[in-house]
């Protein structure tokens, strides 16, 4: 076949397009969406039924790098600041020293049992220690699951944010394979740059881009996504190229977003969630049609040992050790343990290896991309059954939602909008009950501090806080809004007026 735009353009949305029909159809069969995203890459491949060649490691991690700048970053705009606080040492500590204990543990397993030199063992180690992103973050929400106490944001933070130490540790090792004679000590530096600055600049960035995206004043809605998608780029290349990581900004400027006051945050905050899984429908695919499966039988035996140690052995004991000086139960490390999923991140750091032609470089990547596919394969498809067994989920009917999944979902004819009560308001200290508001609209929360609050009707309102409104319609929500904003904060008779 000819390579033509028209050709791409065709196979793509043909591979697209039955990625989301097997990603349907996995939610009925209990299969993880990711595991068929990967499967319709391999029967498109050269190998497959498809037969379409695609054998270039470079491009490949080119779109994992653009793919996890959107993951991450729709993760953790999502991400509720007062759910993740709570548990912040308690990721933290996972994301670094858990991720290192990892790298060590099965490195020196995977030294012991191959005739891979004792970096390449740490190498192989450092590549699969992080628990992946998109698989986390997909499996959880559609699954609906619902976990007790600070278990699911101590998931998904972790996994969001231990990428960037996986990546630097795969850096180091892929340095040291590289030139033997290299002492890990000097190495350290390099590390603590990419920490210090990947966060310090993702934090930075998060504030520049709060006050752009507040005061540039587009003409119109639609642009808003646009610039966001800039700025997030910007914060990644930005930060990689003075020597920090971005991947670690990106989810830290993020994070910040995603708990400040924006303009048509709801438009942003869907245009991302439909991008990340766009992001991830296409990295499975791309990585499916890297991989030759006649090349990955080779290494099962071994893949076999390598992945049962990591899921049974090296993974609990990180989480054990890391979280040793917190409380949390027994049962609740188990789970931690069992949803260290390994997916697309650890695939594409293994292109890293074959990018800087280490000696073994290809089997490097095809004991990764096996790990990686029993790894979702056995504890994707078991976290609500491992969740039920330890008792550490809540019952069918009670379900968990926060400010994110209230900004993502679907109002039932019905408008929500967001206002924020400046010091010139005539609102701020009067009680919602004096505001006469139409009897088809509702203040449904309240930020106040970073917290939020139900209100009732003798509930004050204060300077600062932030009315989430939930409205019958566009005119109704038209006269909440000229009410809460005009000199006379008292509705009149013709607002109930639909």
């Amino acid at each position: 076949m000819t390579v033509t735009a028209e050709n791409i353009l065709l196979i793509g949305s043909i591979l697209i397009f039955i990625s989301v029909l097997a990603g349907k159809t996995s939610l009925r069969i209990g299969v993880p969406t990711l595991v068929l995203f990967l499967v319709v890459g391999m029967l498109a491949g050269s190998e497959g039924i498809g037969k379409i060649p695609f054998n270039d490691p470079g491009l490949a991690q080119f779109i994992g790098i653009v793919a996890l700048n959107f993951i991450l970053f729709s993760g953790g705009f999502e991400t509720d600041w007062g759910s993740v606080r709570p548990i912040l040492w308690q990721g933290i500590t996972l994301s670094v020293i858990g991720v290192l204990l990892t790298t060590v543990t099965l490195g020196l397993f995977v030294w012991w049992i191959t005739d891979f030199s004792i970096y390449e063992g740490l190498l192989l180690g450092a590549i699969v220690s992080s628990t992946d992103a998109a698989a986390v973050f997909s499996i959880l929400r559609s699954k609906s699951l619902a976990l007790k106490g600070h278990i699911r944001p101590t998931l998904e933070f972790e996994s969001g944010s231990n990428d960037p130490m996986a990546y630097i540790l795969t850096i180091v090792f892929i340095g040291l394979v590289q030139n033997g004679e290299k002492s890990l000590w000097s190495v350290l530096p390099m590390f603590f740059m990419q920490l210090l600055l990947g966060g310090g600049l993702g934090y930075l960035f998060g504030l520049g881009s709060k006050f752009v995206i507040n005061h540039i004043k587009l003409d119109y809605e639609g642009l808003y996504p646009v610039l966001s998608i800039t700025l997030m780029l910007l914060t990644y290349s930005v930060t990689t190229a003075v020597g920090g990581n971005g991947f670690l900004a990106v989810y830290v400027s993020a994070i910040y977003l995603g708990n400040q006051y924006l303009l048509h945050k709801r438009t942003i905050m869907k245009m991302f969630d439909g991008l990340a899984w766009l992001m991830q429908i296409v990295l499975f695919v791309i990585l499916g049609l890297l991989v030759f499966p006649s090349h990955i039988v080779p290494v099962i035996g071994i893949g076999m040992l390598i992945s049962a140690f990591l899921i049974f052995v090296a993974r609990p004991f990180s989480v054990f050790l890391t979280l040793l000086p917190f409380r949390l139960r027994t049962r609740t490390k188990l789970f931690i343990s069992w949803v260290g999923l390994r997916g697309a991140v650890p695939i594409v750091f293994a292109t890293f290896p074959l990018m800087a032609g280490l000696e073994k470089a290809e089997m490097i990547f095809n004991i990764v991309f096996f790990i990686s596919l029993t790894s979702v394969l056995l504890q994707g498809t078991t976290i609500p059954i491992v969740a039920k067994w330890l008792h550490v989920s809540l019952p069918a009917r009670v379900k968990t939602v926060t400010a994110a999944d209230i900004l993502l979902s679907e109002p039932i004819n019905s408008e929500l909008a967001e206002f924020t009560i400046s010091p010139e308001s005539v609102v701020a200290g009067m009680k919602i009950i004096d505001l006469g508001f139409p009897k088809n609209a509702r203040i449904a929360m309240i930020k106040r501090d970073n917290q939020y609050i139900i209100p009732d009707g003798m509930t004050v309102i204060h300077t600062g806080d932030k009315l989430i409104v939930l409205a019958g319609s566009k005119n109704v929500l038209e006269a909440v809004t000229e009410c809460l904003l005009s000199d006379n904060p008292v509705c009149s008779d013709k607002a109930t007026t639909v």
